[in-house]
C-alpha cells in the first residue's frame, strides 16, 4: 500500500522516483509492521487480561523466528540503502519524520504517552489512528514532494500534493478507525453497531468529499491529483460497503480487504502507460 500510493504521488506530481525509493519503502514498513505486530504479540502473552490478540498477531508471533530475522535484514537492507544512496539533504529531512515516527512506535508500545500531543483528543476521537494516518502519508507523500516536478503555474502545488495529501490522511485514518471498531465488535463493551454505522457515515461523505475535489481539480486543469482524489474517494466508498457488509466476512478476511480496498490507484496504471 505505501509503494502504491507513493508511486501515485509521484505520478500526480509528474516526479520520476529513483528504484530505491520505494525499494527503501517497502522494505521500512514491512520491517516496522512486522516490529509492530510482534511487540503487540508480546504484550498481549504477558498481561493477556488486558490484550486482545488478534489471528495477524497470533500469526506473527508463531513464525516469530523467521519473520524476526527477516525485518532485521529488512531493516538493515533499508539503512544500507539510505547511506548509498539518499543525499545528505533528504537524510537530513527525512530524518525528522523518522524520529516522530519512533517516537509514536516508542510510545504506544512502551505504556507511556510519548505520542500524545499536547492536548487531549475528545474521548470519541480515535487520535492514535489519527496520528497514524499522518505518519504514514508523510511518508508516501515526501518522496517526491522534494524533488524537481512540473507545476503548471504558482499555487499549483496546492492540487498537486495538498489536497490530495490531505485527502489521504483522512482515508488513511478511516483505514485504520474501521479496523479498530470492525474488530471492537467481538467487545460488546467498546463497540456497538452504533458506532460501526457512524464510521459508514463518514466512509460515504469523504466518498462524496473527494468526488468533488477531483471534479474541482479537473476543472482546474489538474487531471492527475483529479485522478487520484478519484480513487480515494472509490476506497473510501468500498470501506463503506465492506462495512455494511462486514457480517459475510471472517474477521481475517475483513481485517485484509480493508486494506485491499485501498489499492485503488492501481487503476491508474492505464492512464500512466497512455501518457508515455
Amino acid at each position: 500500500m505505501a509503494v502504491v500510493w507513493s508511486l501515485a504521488f509521484a505520478w500526480a506530481g509528474r516526479v520520476r522516483l529513483p528504484l530505491w525509493v520505494p525499494l527503501l519503502l517497502a522494505l521500512a514498513t514491512w520491517a516496522v509492521y512486522v516490529g509492530d505486530r510482534l511487540l503487540d504479540a508480546l504484550a498481549g502473552l504477558r498481561e493477556p487480561a488486558q490484550q486482545t490478540l488478534r489471528e495477524r498477531h497470533q500469526f506473527h508471533w508463531r513464525y516469530r523466528r523467521v519473520l524476526l530475522p527477516m525485518a532485521i535484514a529488512a531493516a538493515c537492507a533499508a539503512a544500507g540503502i539510505i547511506f548509498a544512496f539518499m543525499p545528505p539533504i533528504a537524510r537530513a529531512r527525512d530524518s525528522v519524520l523518522a524520529a516522530a515516527a519512533l517516537a509514536y512506535f516508542s510510545g504506544v508500545h512502551s505504556g507511556r504517552t510519548l505520542w500524545q500531543l499536547p492536548f487531549r483528543w475528545p474521548r470519541s476521537f480515535p487520535g492514535k489512528e489519527f496520528l497514524v494516518g499522518v505518519l504514514f502519508t508523510a511518508g508516501c507523500v515526501l518522496p517526491a514532494w522534494h524533488r524537481p516536478h512540473a507545476l503548471a503555474a504558482p499555487g499549483s502545488a496546492i492540487w498537486v500534493f495538498w489536497i490530495p495529501a490531505l485527502a489521504f490522511v483522512a482515508l488513511a485514518w478511516l483505514n485504520c478507525s474501521c479496523i479498530e471498531r470492525w474488530e471492537g465488535v467481538e467487545r460488546p463493551a467498546t463497540c456497538d453497531n452504533r458506532s460501526t454505522q457512524s464510521m459508514r457515515s463518514i466512509a460515504l461523505a469523504l466518498a462524496i468529499i473527494d468526488l468533488v475535489l477531483c471534479v474541482l481539480a479537473a476543472a482546474s486543469a489538474h487531471p492527475r491529483p483529479a485522478a487520484l482524489l478519484a480513487a480515494g474517494g472509490a476506497s473510501a466508498l468500498l470501506l463503506a460497503l465492506l462495512d455494511r457488509n462486514r457480517a459475510r466476512f471472517s474477521a481475517l478476511a475483513l481485517r485484509a480487504a480493508a486494506d485491499l480496498v485501498l489499492l485503488t490507484p492501481l487503476a491508474l496504471i492505464p492512464l500512466v502507460w497512455a501518457a508515455k
